[in-house]
């Protein structure tokens, strides 16, 4: 685990210095203006950021910049940005605001592609950043009261997919109808500085999901959501977040993994130096009963709760209708979980009974109500060991003084 460390640190390093280094070999810049935009917030100007990204992506030399000026608000249909393109770093610099339609019936959404706002797929080397000033807003209100109407579906607000070494930066993302941002498929990656906003009875409006990827880095930045602030799904590998603010929202999820029988895996998972403030869930991991795979070598490492509802929770029974079996949990780690829980409940280790979760280990762990009351812990089928854990934690064999 020491290693793994180690590389995760020299990765989070590497990545921005390479990502200057390139940048210092200045190519052309294409303004979203010059092409025909408006930026007017009410005439669609999908189109001339589509003609500014062609030119971009097919630069000669250097590294093109596809430049979205500033005191401009830009309204954009669902578009897809495409690669492979030529130059090794493609820049978006974000100065300005980019808006969805305001009414669902004004959204053009093609039948037959993926339900997302902002789409961008196989670009290596694809650099997003906003400088603190750039905005996106999904004007999510009316897709969040459709939410119980089966025949809506909603979109995600930004989809990248088959994009290595992105680089996300710098953004204020707010009121996606979906989920913000998807990452599926991408590898050696790194997002800082981003700052999410929807209200926390917005449904479904995860911050950042992964998928099938590896080596993605995610780091000082503030997640205010209606649901999970990250949530690390099927085919995810050496994730690191570090240094996220998570509340509201459901906290930081391991899954769901396993629904309707599926086998899903997910690995070398490192989350530390976070915090959730009044989250309904702050560190869980969900599978789902009979389901397949494995859910592993996750650490969870200086955590702070404030007002957290179920601090510490394993869940490999998230839903308890299904078949028997499940994913098999193992080779997790909660240390320095501090803090407050707004509830007595606030260890829940809740493993099948066919596969149960092994090498469980609580250390350091010390969660206290906000009205003084004592806290307590259950646990199911759990092998493990706990030290220097409050609460007690009754089915972990124990080290150390609680």
């Amino acid at each position: 685990m020491k290693f793994l460390f180690a590389v995760l640190a020299i990765f989070v390093v590497a990545l921005p210095c390479a990502w200057t280094k390139l940048e210092l070999d200045a190519g052309p810049s294409f303004n979203v203006i010059d092409y025909g935009a408006t930026g007017n917030g009410q005439t669609d100007d999908s189109q001339a950021f589509l003609k500014a990204w062609k030119d971009a992506c097919n630069a000669s030399y250097g590294t093109a910049t596809l430049l979205i000026p500033k005191e401009k608000t830009f309204m954009l249909q669902p578009v897809l940005f495409r690669g492979p393109c030529k130059p090794p770093i493609v820049h978006i610099k974000l100065k300005g605001t980019i808006i969805a339609p305001n009414k669902i019936e004004a959204w053009k959404l093609p039948k037959s592609t993926r339900m997302a706002w902002i789409r961008f797929r196989h670009i290596s080397g694809l650099v997003i950043r906003g400088g603190g000033w750039g905005l996106i807003d999904g004007q999510g209100s009316p897709w969040w009261n459709s939410y119980f109407n089966t025949e809506i579906k909603r979109p995600t607000a930004l989809h990248f997919r088959e994009c290595d070494y992105l680089f996300l930066s710098g953004l204020t993302h707010i009121n996606s109808p979906k989920n913000h941002i998807s990452i599926n498929r991408c590898n050696n990656s790194l997002i800082s500085k981003i700052h999410m906003i929807a209200p926390d009875e917005s449904p479904n409006t995860d911050g950042i999901d992964i998928s099938q990827s590896s080596n993605i880095v995610i780091k000082n930045s503030k997640m205010e959501t209606g649901d999970d602030c990250i949530a690390i799904n099927h085919g995810s590998t050496f994730i690191s977040i570090i240094g996220v603010f998570c509340g509201p929202g459901h906290g930081i999820s391991i899954g769901s993994l396993g629904k309707n029988g599926a086998h899903q895996t997910v690995e070398e998972i490192y989350v530390r130096n976070c915090t959730f403030n009044r989250t309904t869930n702050g560190a869980r991991i969900k599978t789902w009963i009979g389901g397949q795979g494995y859910a592993r070598k996750i650490t969870f490492k200086d955590i702070i709760l404030m007002e957290a509802t179920n601090p510490v929770i394993i869940d490999q029974q998230y839903n308890p209708y299904d078949n028997v079996g499940g994913v098999r949990v193992s080779d997790v780690s909660y240390h320095n979980v501090r803090g407050t829980s707004s509830s007595m409940h606030a260890i829940k280790l809740h493993c099948d009974k066919s596969v149960g979760c092994t090498n469980i280990e609580l250390k350091g762990i010390n969660i206290t109500t906000i009205t003084g009351k004592k806290t307590y812990a259950s646990c199911k089928n759990v092998k493990g060991v706990c030290s220097f854990c409050n609460p007690h934690v009754s089915c972990l064999s124990h080290k150390g003084s609680n």
